[in-house]
């Protein structure tokens, strides 16, 4: 078995980065994943942000939780759930507008320590898209620019935890899937397990590490690239022991950036584009129904949806 690709961030600094640039690389096209260690986020910040998060959950989500499972009578349950998972999550939205003050039972202090680890990752996602850049020969800034739209790129926060379940060969904690969006930046447990994507046909652990950011490419960079970065499917497993906390954050697309396979990776007779172009927004109403579904079909409903008075901007010249 390979083994789950690892990136010291430190070493695109030293003359390693060739080689970090190519595991880099091959983590794109044959995984859809990968794990960065020293990535430059505080790592006082990260516990905090660890330790408030479980407080949260203990104080605010675990009861409602028990609620949920009670009212749906889930652990008395004979045979598979396939439309529920189990999991308790809530959002926080950073961009374009932060939604953060809004939500109801934070404490100060965990508004102002998410904020501040949303602009670490913010920065982080930044550089990891123009590092993309490099590795495809695309123009420094390329993928910001095809994200940000109008108004700048969406980025938000799915707090999760996954709680111990009684049953867990009935019920995923989640469903397995494929990111709509652009980058996804994982802060998972480091001690309770439960992620596993697919590769050749096969569900493979993530693994936890302590400190570590997961990294994993969503639909659209899938599109951007022409196929030579792929989405992969993905899942998390219900545990009999341990309450896993996962703190995903999803650099993506404005809702009214054109999305399309960037020219540059296109061939000049056009046989090998096969991805559509389409605004992400009118991606994401499709992807809201069928989330838990393959992606080609998605995509395929792109392609008969495409307009071609979409415009494409300056963009599509750089």
């Amino acid at each position: 078995m390979e083994n789950f690709p690892v990136i010291d961030m430190r070493k695109l600094n030293t003359e390693e980065k060739p080689v970090t640039m190519e595991i880099i690389k091959d983590a794109c096209e044959n995984w859809g994943f990968f794990e960065l260690v020293n990535h430059g986020i505080s790592l006082e910040l990260m516990d905090t942000v660890e330790k408030l998060t479980k407080e949260h959950y203990r104080k605010c989500m675990e009861q409602r939780f028990k609620e949920m499972v009670e009212t749906k009578g889930l652990e008395s349950a004979q045979s598979e759930i396939n439309d529920l998972d189990w999991e308790s999550t809530f959002f926080l939205r950073h961009l374009p507008v932060s939604n953060i003050s809004e939500i109801p039972d934070l404490d100060e202090d965990y508004r102002k320590v998410m904020k501040e680890f949303a602009l670490e990752l913010e920065k982080l996602a930044e550089l990891l898209l123009d590092l993309l850049c490099e590795n495809l020969g695309l123009e420094k800034g390329y993928l910001k620019k095809v994200f940000y739209g109008s108004k700048g790129p969406n980025f938000g926060t799915k707090v999760s935890n996954y709680p111990p379940c009684p049953k867990p060969e009935l019920i995923k904690g989640l469903r397995a899937h494929t990111d709509a969006g652009g980058i996804i930046l994982l802060f998972q447990d480091d001690k309770v397990s439960g992620l596993q994507l697919l590769k050749d046909g096969q569900w493979i652990d993530v693994p936890p590490m302590r400190h570590s950011i997961v990294i994993n490419l969503g639909d659209q960079l899938e599109v951007i690239t022409n196929g030579k970065y792929k989405s992969v499917m993905h899942r998390v497993i219900a545990q009999t022991d341990g309450n896993r906390m996962s703190i995903a954050s999803f650099y993506n697309p404005g809702d009214d950036a054109v999305i399309f396979p960037a020219p540059a990776l296109v061939k000049e007779d056009e046989t090998n584009e096969v991805y559509p172009k389409f605004v992400f927004d009118d991606y994401m109403k499709l992807y809201v129904g069928r989330k838990f579904q393959a992606k080609e079909p998605r995509f395929e409903a792109m392609k008969s949806m495409e307009s071609p008075s979409i415009n494409l901007g300056p963009i599509a010249t750089v």
